[in-house]
């Protein structure tokens, strides 16, 4: 168990208790991307959101750098785990770099309070996803594509071993789907992460992912690397 960082076994979620794709085995190594496609609907992002617990296992188990997910603390599992999901948050009078900030906050005590080694991290994130520029903005008066980096910053600098993505690429246009694509590329290549994501884009898939699993409805259709899919 100890070579896959993140690993799921007879995997099955749904909603209210009530299965909706069973036996879902995913294996992921450091350095890697895996990448989840299918039909809006097919049950992309409950696979994710289930892995991340913001949705209770219907059965199985998530193991993340070999312990059960279910067993660990919610700081333990933010040191290792990063999410960026794409519901639009609308955080009340936060400037980017606010936002960027709280992915600190596993690393800080009760009061929250960043240090200067804090503040470093921060700045060195979004500089790696080009968003210093726009750090002093307001987080809702910035464009989609920028949102998109922020919150990509935020996970960065939470320094995670795992970063999990549903759909990153909606809302975005070629040119910052490409982009944030080719940041994603260069961080797992520079730093040595996991990546999980959702896509539904099948060309974008072919060209960024290791693996693709398919998802269909019911079921998991195919795994394999992007030749065999």
């Amino acid at each position: 168990m100890e070579e896959y960082f993140i690993q799921t076994e007879q995997l099955t979620v749904g909603y209210d208790g009530k299965p909706l794709i069973k036996d879902i085995e995913i294996r992921l190594k450091k350095g890697e991307i895996l990448t989840l496609i299918g039909p809006n609907g097919a049950g992309k992002s409950t696979i994710l959101k289930s892995m991340t617990r913001q949705l209770k296992l219907v059965g199985g188990a998530v193991y993340l750098d070999g312990e059960m997910m279910s067993r660990m603390s919610g700081k333990d599992v933010a040191k290792r785990l990063a999410v960026v999901m794409t519901e639009r948050i609308r955080p009340e009078l936060m400037t980017c770099e606010d936002i960027v900030a709280t992915g600190r906050y596993p690393y800080t005590g009760t009061l929250g309070i960043l240090g200067e080694e804090d503040w470093e991290k921060v700045h060195e994130a979004m500089e790696l996803v080009h968003a210093l520029e726009f750090k002093d903005r307001d987080f809702t008066a910035v464009s989609d594509g920028q949102r998109q980096r922020v919150l990509l910053a935020r996970a960065i600098c939470q320094e995670p071993q795992v970063i999990v993505l549903d759909e990153p690429t909606a809302f975005l246009d070629i040119r910052h789907k490409l982009e944030l694509l080719y940041l994603l590329k260069n961080m797992v290549r520079e730093k040595h992460v996991a990546v999980l994501m959702s896509l539904h884009e099948l060309d974008l898939a072919q060209k960024l992912s290791d693996y693709i699993v398919c998802v269909n409805g019911e079921y998991i259709e195919r795994c394999g690397t992007p030749e065999e899919i």
